[in-house]
């Protein structure tokens, strides 16, 4: 069972960048569907960007066009959340979420297509 740990949050001035990681451990996370969701406080869950495990399909929100990027390295089983030109609205907890290819071909952002979830990183922009 592949299990997910986060990390690289915190503080940051508007216009800065962070980049988060999401550590899968176990078996075959390459083929894992894999996003980032954020939560702010007394908001739902919200999807970032994802990427797929079988293919190249990939999916970024409208306001994570042009500052965040998603990418990964098979060989470290690690996805990557570059987040540049931060924003206040951007602070939120971030977390990663990942489901096997085989139970969806294609990654998306909706939380009801994940099964393995992170405990979340927290990211504040702020001056």
């Amino acid at each position: 069972q592949v299990q997910l740990v986060e990390s690289g949050g915190g503080l940051v001035q508007p216009g800065g960048s962070l980049r988060l990681s999401c550590k899968g451990s176990g078996v075959g996370f390459r083929f894992y569907n894999v996003a980032w969701f954020r939560q702010g406080p007394g908001e739902e869950r919200e999807g970032v960007v994802c990427v797929s495990g079988k293919n190249d399909y990939a999916e970024t929100a409208h306001f994570a066009e042009g500052r965040f990027t998603i990418s990964r390295d098979h060989a470290e089983n690690m996805v990557y959340l570059q987040m540049d030109s931060l924003k206040p609205e951007d602070t939120a907890r971030y977390f990663c979420a990942a489901i096997h290819y085989t139970q969806r071909l294609y990654c998306s952002r909706s939380t009801r297509d994940y099964d393995r979830w992170g405990q979340g990183t927290q990211v504040t922009v702020s001056s």
